[in-house]
């Protein structure tokens, strides 16, 4: 396992490499000069600078001087800058967001916080539901209650999120009252400690009901599905026929092998907290990291592109090697060392 470890750590490495080196390319590839606007803006203040002067210097400061390969081993942290310093992502320089007017790793802090902090809660409230439900379902399959269940899940995972969204919106907040349209607190309002926790899940809760209803019907229907061909396995025709109790074999024996196929949706599924839910954080006025990708897109803001790329980028590499290992874990058969 160690070694396997270490092998699958290095190809990572590796793919990371190629793939930071395209995506840095492509986004080079922009008709964006940094250098030559903070030369312009100089000489809009100081009509006696020379712009060759101006340009040069910025180009050096920016570390935009020199080939393709040379700025990205620059952005990598690999190469001085002309001063002789290093300053790239191994030093923890994630760039500076021309929009913000800050670094990018203050830039993404707070909304990557509430992200994770409101799909946590929707993919554990979720999975809580959803496993229980879709063994329910298969093990009951062709009963009333499946059909409804199965009803049920096809409609919602039918229906768009802000479709969903906005009628939830209408329901809980403009008709009932319950829950704010949106934002993450209380206008007004400057709570602190506890108060300011349980006043930002209030805020949250209706997002994170979303979040849940919409995930339903997907995942029930895959475990339903997973469920019902571990239960026509031969093992488990043996197991009944040995006379033990039916939840012991869904428990012990089905169970184990429906996880084989869910394990890997799972782990994506949990690991996809920190990409957030662009449309929902768009319509609940949430402040998360997906709802901060779409506006530096929007406003050609590529040093926080760039980075959330490549965060995105190491995330589904790593993804993978735990989805190998997880598979290790739950089927002895598997043994990912040889």
């Amino acid at each position: 396992m160690a070694n396997y470890i270490l092998k699958r750590t290095l190809y990572l490495l590796a793919v990371l490499l190629v793939l930071s080196f395209l995506v840095f390319a492509i986004y080079n590839m922009l008709p964006i000069d940094k250098a030559a606007d903070m030369a312009m803006q100089e000489i809009a203040a100081n009509k006696n600078l020379i712009y060759a002067e101006r340009y040069l210097y910025w180009q050096r400061r920016l570390g935009l001087d020199g080939n393709l390969f040379t700025r990205y081993l620059r952005w990598l942290g690999l190469k001085s800058f002309y001063d002789g310093t290093f300053n790239g992502l191994l030093q923890g320089n994630l760039g500076k967001s021309v929009v913000y007017g800050k670094p990018v790793a203050q830039v993404i802090k707070e909304p990557l916080q509430n992200t994770v902090f409101l799909n946590a809660f929707a993919a554990l409230a979720a999975l809580g539901i959803t496993i229980p439900l879709g063994i329910f379902c298969a093990r009951k399959k062709g009963s009333k209650r499946d059909f409804a269940v199965q009803v049920g899940t096809i409609v919602g995972y039918s229906m768009p999120v802000f479709i969903t969204a906005i009628l939830f919106i209408w329901l809980f907040a403009v008709k009932l009252g319950i829950f704010p349209v949106s934002g993450m607190n209380s206008v007004g309002k400057d709570y602190t400690g506890v108060r300011a926790f349980l006043d930002k899940l209030y805020h949250f809760a209706l997002p994170l009901i979303v979040m849940t209803f919409c995930s339903l019907g997907g995942m029930t229907r895959y475990v339903r599905a997973a469920m019902l061909d571990a239960l026509r396995l031969d093992c488990i025709r043996t197991a009944r026929a040995k006379g033990l109790r039916e939840g012991r074999v869904v428990r012990s024996h089905a169970w184990r092998n429906a996880l084989i196929p869910i394990v890997a949706l799972v782990i994506g599924w949990l690991l996809g907290i920190f990409s957030g839910s662009i449309m929902i954080e768009n319509i609940f006025g949430i402040n998360g990291i997906g709802k901060v990708y779409f506006d530096a897109l929007t406003a050609n803001d590529n040093e926080v592109v760039l980075a959330m790329q490549m965060f995105y980028v190491l995330l589904a590499l790593v993804g993978n090697l735990l989805v190998d290992l997880a598979y290790g874990l739950v089927d002895p058969r598997i043994r990912v060392g040889k």
